[in-house]
């Protein structure tokens, strides 16, 4: 059976609220804060590969969406990158950003050093260190070929593999490791009227610009179709920068088009206040995008990929995870502040240096839904995750081939 584009939108909805009834439920996920669309989502995939192993027919997927929904979730991120923002938090975005950076590299090492102890390919370390974790799926995918030149076999497969693992490890983990975080060191947990001050700030420095609408349209869906088509231009249009990039020789993730062209919008419109953006209405869009991308994206990984190479890149994943946790519970919160929101930030930073920007949103989202605003970390996490390091990263992956090819 195979489901057309909107039935596999639909089938991802429906999981992605068995995800929201399942956390209701079960105490254990609330308790550790595990995204909805992660509870929704790897169950699907699990009883994939159980129907795959016993040799059964399972249904497939139009993801067509797949990738437009991540793009416009980036999108929505890059519409948030204003320059009057950035000025606040340029010390917070600078540190992350060096932190960062240092643990790719260190992932890269301990990657290559793990695997040659196994006997494998260094450059197999690689595979799975910053270039499916810190980088993502597209990232791995695009550098596959590289690998493959430099003398790793199946590397595209192994690519899929560590990516997936990955976006699993950084969907698990990052709540739990926030939580616990938070339960060592609860003087740092928000109280209600700290919470209430939180949120009156952020009220206040992101004032929304006076919504209007022409005579004899309704003022909400004037809005909302405006910011709709503002994403989705930013898509399209950043579709055609992301192939400029590829064609001067970089290698990034497609959804760095859509964030450039959503930044420049937004910054235009900051200094000639002629479209008025409402950045609460993009984030609103940018959640529901966020949401079904990831419920889609888990329910259809193909989790019985990673039976072919499961010894040593199992050894390399249990290291590289290790080393993430370590960082978001020794120096993350140190060096971004020691508060609830350097908190929120090492749950975020556990969801994009193992998985992807959407498992760091998940994570952040989940912490922030119990216990209150981040708006530092909502600030510092999407502009590192998604946008900074992936320029880092690829300069360091492409040092890497060359220093061990």
């Amino acid at each position: 059976m195979r489901l057309d584009l909107i039935q596999t939108v639909a089938f991802a909805g429906l999981m992605l609220f068995v995800g929201y009834g399942l956390k209701r439920q079960v105490l254990f996920l609330a308790r550790y804060n595990i995204p909805a669309p992660v509870v929704g989502g790897l169950p699907v995939a699990a009883l994939f590969a159980l129907l795959h192993a016993f040799g059964l027919p399972a249904p497939t997927f139009d993801t067509t969406l797949q990738t437009p929904l991540q793009n416009s979730f980036f999108a929505s991120i890059g519409f948030g990158a204003s320059v009057l923002v950035l000025k606040r938090g340029g010390p917070l975005v600078a540190i992350m950003m060096v932190v960062a950076s240092v643990a790719a590299f260190l992932q890269n090492v301990v990657g290559g050093a793990t695997a040659i102890l196994l006997g494998e390919h260094p450059l197999m370390g690689v595979l799975a260190g910053s270039t499916t974790l810190t980088g993502g799926p597209a990232t791995g995918l695009a550098f596959a070929p590289l690998f493959e030149q430099a003398g790793v076999q199946g590397a595209a497969t192994l690519a899929v593999s560590a990516a997936m693992a990955g976006i699993i490890a950084g969907g698990l983990l990052g709540g739990p490791i926030a939580t616990y975080l938070l339960r060592q060191r609860p003087r740092w947990i928000p109280s209600e009227a700290a919470r209430e001050r939180v949120t009156n700030l952020v009220e206040d420095r992101t004032a929304e610009p006076p919504t209007s609408a022409p005579v004899g349209e309704d003022v909400e869906a004037y809005a909302l179709v405006k910011h709709l088509v503002l994403l989705t231009v930013s898509v399209g249009a950043g579709a055609w920068v992301s192939s400029g990039i590829e064609s001067m020789g970089l290698r990034l993730p497609a959804y760095i088009g859509a964030m450039i062209v959503a930044a420049c919008i937004r910054n235009l419109d900051d200094w000639t206040r002629v479209i008025g953006i409402s950045q609460k209405t993009m984030d609103d869009l940018g959640e529901v995008a966020l949401t079904l991308f990831l419920v889609m994206a888990l329910m259809t990984l193909r989790l019985w990929e990673l039976a072919g190479v499961v010894v040593p890149l199992f050894v390399i994943l249990a290291m590289q995870v290790a080393l993430v946790a370590a960082l978001c519970v020794w120096v993350v919160p140190r060096l971004m502040g020691s508060d609830y929101d350097s908190v929120v930030m090492a749950g975020g930073f556990c969801g994009f240096m193992l998985g992807t920007t959407a498992n760091a949103m998940a994570n952040m989202g989940a912490l922030v839904e119990r216990y209150g605003p981040a708006p530092k970390a909502y600030l510092v996490v999407p502009l590192v995750g998604a946008f900074g390091i992936d320029f880092v990263n690829g300069l360091l992956i492409t040092a890497t081939i060359n220093f061990w090819r």
